[in-house]
């Protein structure tokens, strides 16, 4: 994979997108950074990240999403692929909170933002954002977060981390066609309270208790009430309380 590792940037998913707007580069291409001065959430919310200790990164995705309504497939994909390297250093208990934040005990290690681009020839072209709290051990104001060496009282390498999620990136994309099904089921097992009777709040900052039974295939998360009908919320309709 082609890897460009910068100092500081105000976005790697910007940096990257006017990279590839410029010239033609290969799949699978990373951008990483030491330090974000502008670094993007889900809907307008903002990554903080201490500077040289986490790992910031955007994956150049092509040739996988044909129309919008596979779009959520890549964060499927991209999900389960931070998953399951954050699994194979021995992270306990990760789970996914919808849409694609990576937890371990409860605590966000993790965040995924992607962003396409529709090509004149009907491309699309993704840019996929991933922050992972590595080497940070802060989080005093961060109550929900921790980091990787938090967890396991040491130090990891980030570049190692780096190469070690897109290869597994890659496998879950080239596995797609055949095993679709399969990784939409994996997702749906791994997310966070899923089953359990939570709290949540909606965009109107009303209180309501429901039970998270899935995602839709556009991405809507599917919430049961107290009244037993199924709402479906969009991001940033609704936010779990835990």
């Amino acid at each position: 994979m082609k890897l460009i590792k910068l100092d500081a940037i105000d976005s790697t998913n910007d940096f990257l997108k006017a990279l590839s707007s410029a010239e033609e580069l290969e799949n699978f291409t990373v951008v990483t950074a030491e330090y974000q001065t502008k670094g993007k959430g889900q809907v307008g919310g903002v990554w903080t990240s201490e500077a040289g200790k986490n790992l910031t990164m955007s994956v150049l995705v092509r040739d996988f999403l044909y129309n919008n309504e596979q779009v959520f497939d890549l964060s499927v994909a991209v999900s389960l692929a931070v998953s399951e390297a954050l699994k194979s250093l021995n992270i306990p208990d990760i789970c996914i909170k919808w849409p694609n934040d990576i937890l371990s005990y409860n605590k966000k290690l993790a965040g995924i933002l992607i962003e396409n681009t529709i090509k004149s020839d009907g491309r699309i072209v993704s840019v996929v954002g991933i922050g992972i709290n590595v080497n940070q051990t802060d989080y005093n104001e961060l109550p929900h977060a921790s980091s990787l060496a938090v967890i396991k009282g040491r130090s990891f390498d980030k570049e190692d981390l780096a190469v070690l999620i897109v290869e597994k990136l890659k496998q879950k994309i080239q596995l797609w066609e055949t095993s679709s099904e399969i990784f939409w089921s994996t997702y749906f097992d791994s997310l966070f309270k899923k089953g359990i009777p939570s709290p949540f709040r909606n965009k109107n900052g009303q209180d309501f208790m429901g039970i998270i039974q899935g995602v839709s295939k556009s991405g809507k998360l599917q919430v049961s009430l107290e009244d037993d009908s199924v709402a479906e919320f969009e991001i940033k309709e609704v936010k779990m309380l835990y």
